[in-house]
């Protein structure tokens, strides 16, 4: 038997996860369908995506190898192209979409895209003012289905990670197999990619949001794409990625300080400083203009109504601890005002006391204090779990791929335990990173 052969077999007598967390997830979407409102997007997406996972979990029970690209393909076909197809033809989509398009028609007219005297929950826009750049395409060419935002949160989502997977990849990209000296291995490596990529898409807390327009998919694919672009040490390239996400939402913002950190135990202040300055020079050129135009309206719609504070109470309520503390305790918005603000401190703290070494504790710090502010937030939705899982399970995937890549340069005949230690990957800070 050839060592390719070998390498595809499962490990004898290991477990194979891939089938029974098919089989969860064709259960969990199932239980959206059910529970949610009729003739909702989200009850669509639960029936239709349940039939897909359970498909998915058919293929990989007839599969010899764990996590094979064939299950994920069909996963990512019934749980998120064929309920985002029939969406679109019926016209249904989350409220996002629209909140979205109507911020690029207010950003044209107006120089901002916050309404200054906001009513209902609709008229409130909680993102920030890059978000408002996948409505043009809608105020350009109007109701067309190409030109709703929906279809541009999925192209961001998709080209972001494509970015990260040709990032790992050494510019195998998705199975080009163009990395320098690697040959059939850089070939390996791609396809491997496309496959996590796929895997990445079919998980329930990415393709339900893709499918009804959820703005998070983007963001949270930006930061796998910084979070690459760290693992392979481009400090500038690694601020501009996350300094785009900051352009888009809250969500985006703790991943700065957390790659910050990273690259300083890496590789010292300098690219530290050159990624920082990236992020945040980036967010605050985006984020300015908007709240010099109308400060009040800024305020009113970014900070005030996605904390809850605001007269109309927000429409992303679950019950998480932050509900329940407004909900049971007098002065509750304060108190979970204030717990948000420690549990940022703590995390803030934690990276100066002991910083993360690695990408991969680096995200599990940053899922972490992303998964304290979620549950603490009076106004929160349990899509959001979306930000930790990804953020738990990407950088692990992306630390695979850049072991495979490294053991692929190994000189031939040279035996593991034989070769030298490699240093952490030299930091590029200039204009060139």
């Amino acid at each position: 038997m050839s060592q390719a052969a070998r390498k595809q077999e499962p490990p004898s007598g290991g477990p194979r996860w891939d089938r029974p967390v098919l089989l969860v997830c064709a259960v969990s979407a199932l239980v959206v369908g059910l529970a949610s409102p009729a003739h909702t997007s989200q009850e669509a997406w639960g029936l239709i995506g349940a039939a897909g996972y359970a498909c998915a979990a058919l293929v990989a029970a007839r599969s010899s190898m764990p996590w094979a690209r064939s299950p994920a393909v069909v996963a990512v076909t019934g749980a998120a192209v064929i309920p985002l197809l029939y969406l679109s033809v019926i016209g249904k989509a989350q409220m996002e979409v629209g909140v979205v398009e109507r911020a690029a028609d207010l950003l044209f007219s107006d120089g901002t895209p916050y309404d200054a005297a906001p009513q209902a929950v609709r008229d409130f826009n909680p993102y920030l003012p890059g978000m408002a750049l996948f409505g043009i395409p809608h105020m350009l060419f109007g109701d067309t289905p190409f030109a709703s935002a929906r279809l541009w949160f999925l192209v961001g989502f998709l080209a972001s990670v494509a970015g990260a997977v040709r990032v790992l990849t050494g510019g195998g990209g998705l199975g080009t197999g163009t990395d320098t000296g690697t040959g059939t291995k850089g070939t390996a490596r791609g396809a491997a990619g496309l496959t996590g990529a796929l895997w990445l898409t079919a998980c329930p807390v990415v393709a339900l949001p893709l499918s009804i327009g959820g703005v998070d998919p983007p963001v949270i694919g930006l930061l796998c794409l910084a979070l690459a672009l760290t693992q392979r040490g481009r400090a500038g390239r690694a601020g501009l990625a996350v300094g785009v996400a900051a352009a888009l939402k809250w969500t985006a913002w703790p991943a700065i300080p957390v790659i910050v950190a990273v690259l300083a135990v890496r590789g010292g202040k300098r690219p530290a400083f050159t990624c920082a300055a990236a992020a945040t020079g980036l967010a605050a050129l985006t984020i300015t203009p908007a709240a010099l135009v109308d400060p009040g309206a800024f305020y009113q719609n970014v900070v005030l109504y996605p904390l809850g504070l605001g007269p109309t109470a927000s429409s992303a309520q679950s019950p998480l601890l932050g509900y329940l503390i407004v909900l049971l305790f007098p002065h509750g918005k304060a108190v979970t005002t204030a717990l948000i603000a420690l549990s940022a401190v703590g995390v803030g703290a934690s990276l100066l006391v002991r910083p993360p070494r690695t990408v991969v504790a680096a995200a599990d710090r940053l899922a972490l204090g992303l998964l304290l502010a979620i549950a603490l937030s009076p106004a929160t939705r349990v899509g959001y779990a979306i930000y930790p899982i990804v953020l738990i399970a990407w950088p692990r995937f992306a630390a695979r791929l850049s072991k495979d890549r490294t053991a692929a340069h190994r000189p031939p005949g040279e035996p593991p335990h034989q070769r030298r230690v490699p240093e952490p990957p030299v930091v590029r800070s200039g204009a060139s990173a």
